[in-house]
């Protein structure tokens, strides 16, 4: 695979990814049913450890943990605790809500990543983005409020 190949499959990726969000929502919609929304997102956690440190034992990674900057370190534990308290809290109100509801305004967060990655990460803010990034929040709001 040639490097340009390479630089875009980013998009295959993100789109794989909405549809295994999309499953995560059916199937824990399904799963949480008489059990806490707390050990539902300890379960699905457990599973989800198993299969990352799997990947990366088979792809020989394991030994880059003794190389890792502290940075690198403090992002990783940072994003590992919201990533926690999002799973938390998404399961909870899948308990409590419609997933066809909850999950619209979970992915919602893109539109808070447009700002915090433009005043953070120095991103830049296009026209086409916030178009898109208004649409989202647009389509969001017609299906919460109507």
């Amino acid at each position: 695979m040639s490097l340009e190949e390479s630089e875009n499959l980013w998009w295959v990726f993100a789109l794989l990814s909405a549809l295994f969000a999309a499953l995560t929502a059916i199937f824990a919609k399904v799963g949480i049913a008489g059990v806490s929304s707390n050990l539902a997102t300890a379960i699905r956690t457990v599973v989800i450890l198993a299969i990352a440190w799997a990947i990366a034992a088979r792809d020989g990674q394991l030994a880059q943990l003794w190389t890792l900057s502290t940075k690198t370190w403090t992002f990783l534990v940072l994003s590992g605790i919201a990533t926690g308290l999002s799973w938390l809290c998404y399961f909870r109100a899948l308990q409590l809500g419609p997933a066809s509801l909850v999950a619209p305004l979970d992915k919602s967060s893109a539109i808070l990543v447009l700002v915090l990655s433009v005043a953070f990460l120095g991103e830049p803010l296009t026209l086409s983005v916030v178009v898109g990034t208004l649409l989202i929040l647009g389509g969001t709001l017609v299906l919460i409020l109507m």
